[in-house]
């Protein structure tokens, strides 16, 4: 299980994140929202030490990562896989090495054992494995290299997968099946999943849990049904991309 207790975080003068409070639960999709510039990718960043607090604990499992050393922020990243919005796969390494770089990185495979776990990974992500291994990523669609930068990301199969506006930029066709990876992945590889996004159709597709990050704290955390019936009106206009009453709730109007 992931923990976030009063997480802060301040860059310079600006105070990003104010107080977040958040449980992620083992096994189960979990969705941050928010409005663009809110803070939502820096807490994810915070979870796998990319970043460090100003205050706050991160707990992944019994290591908090706030106060990690070098060794114990190397466990954490063995457990945690990271899928960055645009896929930041290495544009001169082609699909395969692109996917194998963490197992030679941090394994003593051997080179057959390296291909056969490539194949299979790719494979798992729904891509064909014999196509696409051996092209380079701007010969790929946004779809594939999103699916391709999640199969370098769970190659050392982490407990947890953490993705940062997976089906951005992508048509709705796409983005129906990167949502199904997710589930996919979860349901059948006994993953836990965190999900930056805006996309409320895919969110309330495939999210268990739903947390609303607003102001620099989570505003609302449920179930879809929860989520989708709150009382909150920041919550509300935000379903409904009511701008108006956003703002004027937002101003206390």
């Amino acid at each position: 299980m992931i923990k976030i207790r009063h997480l802060r975080k301040v860059f310079g003068s600006k105070e990003v994140l104010k107080d977040v409070n958040l449980d992620i639960h083992d096994g189960k999709v979990t969705y941050i929202l928010g409005l663009s510039g809110q803070g939502k990718s820096t807490i994810i960043k915070h979870i796998v030490g990319l970043l460090k607090p100003t205050s706050g604990e991160i707990w992944v499992d019994d290591i908090n990562v706030a106060n990690a050393d070098t060794k114990k922020l190397y466990e954490v990243r063995k457990r945690v896989g990271f899928t960055f919005q645009e896929g930041a796969l290495f544009d001169s390494m082609n699909i395969f090495d692109n996917v194998a770089f963490p197992l030679r990185e941090h394994t003593k495979l051997t080179k057959k054992e390296i291909e056969k776990k490539v194949f299979e990974t790719l494979e798992m992500v729904g891509l064909d494995a014999n196509r696409v291994a051996f092209l380079y990523p701007h010969e790929l669609s946004g779809g594939m290299r999103k699916r391709a930068a999640t199969a370098r990301a769970i190659i050392l199969k982490p407990k947890y997968i953490l993705y940062d506006e997976p089906t951005s930029g992508l048509d709705p066709i796409i983005s129906d099946r990167i949502t199904r990876m997710i589930v996919n992945l979860n349901k059948n590889h006994n993953m836990t999943s965190v999900v930056i996004s805006h996309d409320l159709k895919e969110t309330f597709k495939s999210a268990d849990f739903i947390a609303m990050l607003y102001n620099g704290v989570i505003i609302e955390y449920g179930s879809v049904e929860e989520f989708k019936n709150s009382k909150n009106p920041i919550v509300q206009a935000f379903i409904k991309g009511d701008s108006e009453i956003y703002e004027k709730v937002a101003e206390g109007v």
